[in-house]
């Protein structure tokens, strides 16, 4: 059966990005690193070309294209986090990594890709059948930087922030 595995571009660095991301979350690793067998646009005979790997389990792929491409929000990576002690773990990794912050959950990290970093409960919320708590869970979410579980709980549950 055919996959879809999602290819990240990167200019020389690809190998430092794979071995950043698979640090994140359990159930990550590389699994594959090809070399150039010739010098080329990504670059001299023997360095890093392609690095397959798993972040949560997710394939993926990072490539040294050869120059610098600039990452759009028309795709980003989630990350679903089990709890609020992961959401912190790795918000602050990206950060110290080099990342910045921005809304809603979603950050970039040092090179440019957009992550979101999403706890398991925001879906639960979002699928409730009780619109209205599904809403103010909304709410409460996009005045956020980092996602708050319990900000986001008690929005749901309709009671107030105090």
């Amino acid at each position: 059966m055919s996959k879809v595995v999602p290819c990240m571009w990167f200019n020389g660095d690809a190998e430092e990005a794979a071995k950043f991301y698979v640090s994140l979350v359990p159930n990550s690793a590389i699994t594959h690193v090809q070399r150039n067998v010739s010098d080329g646009p990504s670059g001299k005979e023997g360095s890093v070309l392609v690095v397959e790997f798993t972040v949560a389990g997710q394939p993926l792929v990072a490539l040294n294209g050869g120059m610098k491409m600039e990452y759009t929000h028309a795709i980003s990576l989630m990350i679903h986090c089990d709890d609020q002690a992961q959401v912190d773990s790795v918000w602050n990794a990206f950060l110290a990594d080099g990342g910045k912050e921005e809304q809603c959950g979603w950050l970039r990290d040092r090179w440019g890709v957009a992550w979101q970093v999403v706890p398991k409960v925001m879906f639960e919320f979002l699928s409730s059948p009780d619109k209205a708590a599904a809403a103010r869970a909304v709410q409460a979410m996009m005045k956020m930087v980092k996602l708050d579980v319990d900000v986001l709980r008690r929005a749901f549950e309709g009671k107030s922030a105090a």
